[in-house]
């Protein structure tokens, strides 16, 4: 079987994929969608080619030849974008590092080099795939080089193939003819002239007719019809030099052997680490670990893994005796059956481990210790495994008495798995979490997990958990081989990683945001997911039952007025049903049919009234799959759903909800807010739910300083009020509730950066009108349009944006030269700092909230947080107590110009409450 060599034009398939994959970047900002997308097609290729060998060519910035026979020639080509030109050194750097052959030559293009060697390639005996997505190139088909043309599209990567017969057979000429086609009808891309008024169809009846360009001349006579004729007596010189543009050169000069192209050592420790940094996660999974020789291995000689408890007491003897050392930090990683399943309330209502200390101890398989020991940094992993117990362990744990820090990679997690006597502590906690440190860092990312965190805090290459144990879960993982070294690795990488984030975030003047607000919050997480809320499970089944009804009672109203029964939930067929049977405006086809999403609809509703059915019916049925069907799977054996929330997930600061999302019920809609019932607190309690009035607008009022705004939230009044009466020119006194309703969405639409075109469809107006507002808002007051054009300065200048407690949130789409990226960062800088201040004081005051509670040792607790409001289920007895602490703590959460707000509502359910 011949040897086969796959030749890739490099510009070409980089500019493909840049345009073909939306924007992308790595957590540092660094532009990698051309890069990413380079890679998926270069990985289908190899997939699919099965190559012994592979050369990528590129261009160089430096004249042809080409050029100095026509200087125009490529001279309408528009300047590559900035962000795909940052790519082209870092492909070529990958490349390298994957040790793939690159080739370019000052005075030849690409497509010079890559026929050079196909034609070299194809004498010697070799199957040749040239990938271009430069039609150019089809002049290079034969039986033995095959033209390969990739489109890239969201759902993956397509390639067309041409040998000579499909070059026939789909353009109609021989492949050496597209040489003659450039010659007569041109290319606008390159700028190759051609002949004036011929394009495709009359250069293919030429050809047809004639075969070449000389041909053609030498029976000029014959040549159809006349005007073509006329044309090529006219610029035969002009054709010939097209000609000679369009032709790719094949004997250039080149230092090249096929043999130094051999496929060899792709998947390499060079090749893994730029992968890890670039953030190509999906392109990992073709990195197995046996396939990289880590740079780490004398780390991991250090690693030992304890059985015996003679060892073990050596251990524990070091670290406790390094009592008084201030700066001693001890990496600490510990893995245990997850407590979560086992949560009980006791009778007095308190959460507790009732009978769960002897299970807990039962089950603990060991912990991970870095620590500084007598010849440098000393790693273990103390496994139950040998005549180790876990009683001893625990012990050992409840007796730790750190004046230094215990680094971890992922506190709250720990909190989970630390056995209840380690948890009694009236002290601060030693802890130091590395996970919410690098969050802070870059709140950009996706993960912070231990590879993470060891890639970008110790300089170090480590195997991700997948990388090690594939899909299993912990239980599974502890039974392998490697184990071992998996746990060593926490709790090596926490202690390494500590100082570096420790200085990174006094730097960048967080170490306040992180000791004061961050860490202390994990606490209160803790707290929150362990004692979950309740949830009446009769009363949930009667509501998805309300639903049900209300969905089937749609469904028909839906079927009579478009005249037919179909599937709603098919935007197929309700596209059809809308726009062809229906025959509604704003048809806006698709690959697969009419789109039919909420923005088209919305601007259907005043069309017909069966769009408002859709749009409820929508609501509806995701209502009732998300929470009424979805919210039982959650529910545990205590009655009670004990959510997640997570800390290091939203690039504002926000605290997310998750498992199940519990910030996302569609309260704006009456049968939405009805959810909320089936949250009811324990026998002999009540709720009660403080929540933040306008604290987005007082941030903003504080921030910018704008007198009238302070002015008018200290003396107490109707901001919105003021709003519409300024802004809409209405005598105060005269302004309707739907004034009101408008000014509040300008109010807010002006704290989320919202543009004249999202304010317009927003309160449905013509976008010249919602100009007008926005103009009139910032008149009124002047001192937010002047903060708010300085954020986007401030933004581009510095590359992030930050809020009063200096949490950072990184721009990078203000550098972006796409318009609507721009944009869309403009909006992000102004809106960041405001959203994230208000996520930084609703965080204080929970803690705050959370601790007076605990400390007061009172039976009522917090459960529940969501975007602005808190929710304490509280015990009857100590309802005004409760009430005077939401509203002290949250009221003197932060100092501003203007004062904070609390409403605080009781209720024998959230809906009550809310």
């Amino acid at each position: 079987m011949s040897k086969k060599i796959v030749l890739i034009d490099g510009h070409s398939i980089l500019n493909r994929a840049f345009y073909g994959i939306p924007e992308l970047t790595n957590s540092k900002g660094l532009h990698t969608n051309a890069v990413y997308g380079f890679l998926n097609i270069l990985f289908k290729l190899l997939d699919e080619e099965k190559a012994d060998y592979l050369t990528v060519a590129f261009d160089v910035k430096h004249p042809t030849f080409r050029h100095e026979m026509f200087p125009e020639y490529k001279g309408t080509r528009k300047g590559m974008p900035e962000e795909l030109r940052e790519q082209v050194p870092l492909m070529k750097e990958v490349l390298k590092a994957m040790n793939i052959r690159i080739v370019e030559k000052p005075g030849f293009e690409a497509d010079d080099i890559l026929g050079t060697i196909a034609k070299k390639s194809e004498a010697e005996g070799y199957e040749v795939s040239v990938v271009s997505g430069d039609r150019d190139l089809l002049q290079l088909a034969s039986d033995h080089i095959k033209i390969r043309i990739p489109k890239t599209k969201r759902t993956g990567t397509e390639i067309e193939d041409y040998n000579t017969k499909d070059v026939i057979e789909k353009m109609g000429i021989e492949p050496w003819q597209v040489i003659e086609m450039k010659a007569l009808m041109g290319d606008t891309a390159d700028n190759i002239p051609g002949v004036p008024g011929i394009g495709e169809k009359t250069a293919l009846k030429i050809l047809d007719a004639f075969k070449t360009l000389e041909n053609a001349y030498e029976h000029i006579e014959e040549v159809m019809p006349n005007r073509a004729r006329e044309a090529l007596r006219n610029n035969y010189d002009l054709a010939k030099m097209s000609k000679a543009l369009a032709t790719i050169k094949t004997d250039c000069e080149l230092e090249y052997k096929v043999e130094e192209s051999k496929i060899e050592n792709i998947y390499n420790e060079t090749a893994f680490q730029i992968m890890k940094d670039l953030e190509f996660k999906s392109i990992l999974r073709r990195f197995g670990c046996e396939t990289v020789s880590l740079s780490n291995d004398t780390i991991e000689e250090n690693f030992v893994k304890i059985t015996k408890q003679a060892d073990a007491k050596q251990i524990w003897d070091k670290i406790t005796g390094s009592q008084g050392k201030k700066d001693f930090v001890l990496g600490f990683w510990l893995f245990q059956e997850d407590k979560k399943k086992a949560f009980s309330i006791a009778e007095d209502g308190q959460f507790s481990f009732a009978g769960l200390e002897e299970k807990t101890e039962e089950t603990i398989y060991g912990v991970a210790l870095s620590f500084e020991g007598d010849n440098g940094i000393q790693t273990c992993y103390i496994s139950t495994e040998g005549d180790i117990t876990s009683q001893e362990i625990t012990a050992q744990l409840a007796a730790l008495s750190l004046e230094g820090v215990a680094a971890v990679l992922d506190l709250k997690e720990l909190l989970f798995k630390m056995p209840e006597s380690c948890l009694s502590s009236e002290e601060q906690d030693p802890f130091f979490d590395c996970k919410v440190a690098a969050y802070l860092l870059n709140p950009l990312k996706d993960t912070y997990e231990c590879d993470d965190i060891a890639r970008d805090y110790v300089s170090l290459t480590i195997p991700s958990y997948a990388d090690y144990f594939g899909k299993a879960d912990l239980g599974q993982a502890a039974t392998m081989p490697d184990f071992y070294k998996y746990a060593c690795y926490n709790a090596y990488i926490a202690k390494m990683a500590y100082v570096t984030l420790e200085q990174e975030l006094e730097q960048a003047e967080m170490t306040s945001l992180y000791y004061d607000i961050e860490l202390p919050l994990i606490t209160t997480l803790y707290d929150m997911e362990v004692r979950g809320v309740h949830v009446n499970k009769e009363e949930l089944t009667q509501y998805g039952q309300r639903l049900g009804e209300r969905i089937v009672t749609l469904e028909s109203e839906i079927y009579e007025m478009a005249g037919e029964k179909f599937n709603i939930n098919s935007p197929k067929q309700l596209g059809v049903i809308l726009f062809e049977k229906m025959n509604m405006p704003f048809a806006k086809k698709t690959k697969t049919g009419y789109s039919t999403s909420a923005d088209i609809l919305d601007k259907l509703r005043c069309e017909h009234p069966v769009i408002g059915k859709i749009l409820e019916y929508r609501q509806l049925t995701k209502l009732k799959s998300t929470y009424a069907d979805g919210l039982t799977a959650y529910i545990q054996e205590d009655g009670r759903i004990h959510g997640k929330f997570n800390q290091t997930i939203t690039a504002t600061g926000r605290i997310s909800s998750t498992e199940p999302n519990l910030q996302n019920i569609p309260i704006r809609m009456e049968l939405g807010k009805e959810i909320r019932k089936v949250f009811v607190p324990k026998e002999g309690y009540v709720f009660l739910d403080a929540d933040y009035s306008q604290i987005e607008l007082r941030v903003l009022a504080h921030m910018c300083g704008d007198e009238t705004l302070i002015e008018a939230y200290r003396e107490g009044k109707d901001i919105h009020r003021i709003t519409a009466s300024q802004v809409f020119h209405i005598p105060f006194e005269e302004v309707t509730s739907r004034d009101r309703s408008n000014a509040k969405a300008v109010n807010f639409g002006i704290v989320y950066g919202s543009t004249a075109f999202g304010l317009s469809q927003n309160l449905n107006i013509s976008k010249k009108e919602a100009d007008e507002y926005i103009k009139k808002y910032f008149a009124t007051y002047p001192r937010i349009k002047e903060f708010m054009d300085g954020l986007i300065e401030t933004g581009k200048e510095k590359g992030y944006v930050e809020t009063l407690y200096h949490r950072i949130r990184p721009v990078p789409e203000l550098k972006s030269s796409n318009f609507m990226q721009k944009a869309a960062g403009e909006r992000i800088a102004m809106n960041s700092p405001i959203q994230g201040t208000a996520a930084d004081i609703i965080k204080i005051a929970m803690v705050r909230v959370n601790e007076k509670l605990k400390n007061l040792k009172m039976k009522s607790q917090l459960i529940l947080q969501v975007h602005d409001e808190l929710l304490v289920e509280t015990h009857k007895d100590e309802i005004e107590t409760v009430k005077k602490i939401l509203k002290e703590e949250m009221f003197h959460a932060a100092q501003m110009e203007v004062p904070l707000e609390v409403d605080v509502q009781m209720g024998e359910n959230w809906f009550e409450a809310h």
